[in-house]
């Protein structure tokens, strides 16, 4: 097998962003966990859920927003069901399905560790930068996210459930949801 090595501008690029993204996350975690006994998962399904009509969301639908198995979602709705931030009801007219629905308790976490959440995002990154380089680091990720759309979510040409099946999607998988913000996902 040929071994082809990224060149070394390609290798710079590659661990610069990994080590942006890990360290970036890692504040971010520590301070939700230390300020407010959250996980950063616990965070990102309040977050969605606060922005949910009703503060409900089918859990298929926050696994595939989430790019989450849904093993994995339903394991971390346990854990927040055990201590009342989350609780499971009936999906309507999906009898197998279930919502993930936000708690009053789970309102309150949410609300408090928000700011927090938001400063933190601000000194780490956004206020970092200078306006043009938020700009090109906006465009460099939806480039990134409109080739994973198109080449790597569910039913496209790189979806490893196509390899097994030609023209299908691999089962209990959702198409990748558009227009995601910081905001709606995480």
């Amino acid at each position: 097998m040929d071994q082809e090595w990224l060149d070394e501008r390609e290798t710079r690029a590659w661990i610069a962003y990994q080590r942006m993204r890990i360290e970036v996350n890692e504040v971010l975690a520590r301070r939700l966990a230390r300020d407010f006994g959250l996980t950063e998962a616990d965070f990102v399904v309040l977050l969605r859920l606060s922005n949910s009509p009703e503060h409900r969301l089918r859990a298929r639908d926050m696994a595939a927003a989430l790019h989450w198995e849904r093993s994995r979602l339903s394991r971390q709705v346990s854990r927040m069901e055990t201590r009342g931030t989350v609780m499971r009801a009936p999906s309507e007219g999906d009898a197998r399905g279930y919502d993930v629905v936000l708690t009053d308790a789970g309102r309150a976490a949410f609300k408090a560790a928000w700011p927090a959440w938001k400063a933190g995002i601000r000194h780490c990154f956004a206020d970092v930068l200078s306006p043009e380089q938020l700009d090109s680091l906006t465009d460099i990720a939806e480039a990134i996210d409109s080739h994973y759309s198109a080449q790597h979510c569910p039913g496209a040409p790189n979806d490893p459930a196509q390899a097994d099946s030609p023209g299908t999607a691999a089962a209990g998988t959702e198409p990748c949801a558009e227009g995601d913000s910081l905001e709606s996902a995480c």
